[in-house]
């Protein structure tokens, strides 16, 4: 909580004891019978969390992003998998909110802020991972409709949830030739494949999301005929700060679960925190966790303060917390040896949610091609 101001760590002890009192008792069990936890999301809901950077007026918590990367990582430290879900919800509010219309803010907003609905974001399909601008998801006018044909993969809460936030293509070839639509389960059309079988995240459910002939009307559509790349990438700006923000307290949770397994521990006849191997080991991952945690914080300030620099900033915390958290959770999974590899250790969970953080949000090497382009453009 250094550099925190008396507000912001109010809303990190209320994150942590909400984590500790209504997650963490739980993790375990989310994960081995694979639960989307709906109702204690709701109660996050009640807190504030459902849509923590939304404005006040549609039932948002208006907090800053720098508040919003606090309470991820304090939640993170009671079930990452959960947290990470709560994140992609509140980006695709934050979506509606800032780029909807009143009408579209007022019928949408207030239920998702309120958990009563969940949602979905809907960029990814098959054939198009990391190269985004070539999605192939068809949304054809025809008078004031759309008709939607295509289909998304690897979209979190996808057949669990409500609404879905959905980039598809209206004009031509490239970025420029994308919208965004908001759809709602029950159209006619929509479906979901199989409930994917994953390594972690297993609190919430992957599907695939299927188009055939749904009829959107044109009300649905968010900003102009063309936006829609535009809208998604400043939405992931904000993603890649709350998944880093999810790492981050998946690693500062393992650190506790390392430094009291090294305490209680004996080998050799002695506790394993007398070993200064270890103990320089744990050295490292805690001033890794510290210099991840401020730099995420400095990419959140400058997203917040819409700073020039804030999209690379975004793209280097992303690409730097993800990297280090997952390989302190590692480290704390050794440090654990065979108890490690044991489910009945939290450790080895947070080392599987946290994995997938690499990849999703822009893939790490994505992130790294952010950078370089930002560099070489001067």
């Amino acid at each position: 909580s250094a550099g925190l101001t008396e507000e912001q760590k109010e809303f990190q002890k209320v994150a942590l004891d909400f984590a500790s009192k209504e997650m963490a008792p739980h993790m375990a069990e989310w994960d081995e019978k694979e639960i989307f936890p709906v109702e204690t999301m709701r109660k996050a809901a009640q807190l504030g969390f459902g849509g923590i950077y939304v404005k006040p007026d549609v039932g948002g918590s208006g907090l800053s992003r720098l508040d919003t990367s606090i309470i991820f990582e304090a939640l993170s430290t009671g079930c990452t998998s959960t947290t990470a879900y709560m994140s992609i919800h509140n980006m695709c509010v934050w979506m509606i909110d800032s780029f909807g219309s009143e009408e579209q803010r007022r019928r949408f907003c207030p239920s998702l802020c309120s958990m009563e609905k969940f949602a979905s974001y809907c960029l990814t399909e098959p054939g198009s991972g990391s190269d985004a601008a070539s999605l192939l998801t068809s949304a054809q006018r025809k008078g004031d409709t759309y008709v939607l044909n295509g289909s998304k993969a690897f979209i979190s809460g996808g057949g669990d949830t409500d609404v879905y936030v959905v980039m598809c293509r209206t004009g031509g070839p490239g970025p420029k030739g994308i919208s965004c639509l908001v759809l709602e389960k029950g159209t006619p059309g929509l479906s979901f494949g199989k409930k994917e079988k994953k390594v972690g995240w297993n609190s919430q459910p992957t599907r695939a999301v299927i188009f055939e002939d749904c009829v959107v009307p044109v009300d649905n559509r968010l900003g102009a005929e063309g936006q829609g790349f535009s809208i998604a990438m400043k939405g992931l700006n904000g993603g890649r700060i709350n998944i880093a923000s999810c790492s981050l307290g998946a690693a500062h949770a393992s650190v506790l679960l390392a430094q009291e397994h090294l305490t209680v521990r004996k080998q050799f006849g002695e506790p394993l925190a007398n070993n200064q191997y270890l103990q320089f080991g744990l050295a490292e991952m805690a001033t890794r966790l510290v210099a991840a945690r401020l730099m995420v914080r400095n990419a959140a300030r400058a997203l917040q303060e819409g700073r020039e620099d804030a999209a690379v900033l975004c793209s280097m915390a992303k690409l730097f917390a993800t990297d280090e958290c997952f390989a302190i959770c590692n480290q704390a999974l050794q440090m654990h040896g065979g108890y490690g590899y044991l489910k009945d250790y939290a450790v080895q969970q947070f080392v599987r949610d946290i994995r997938v953080h690499q990849i999703l949000e822009g893939t790490n090497e994505v992130m790294r091609m952010i950078v370089a382009r930002n560099l070489l453009q001067g």
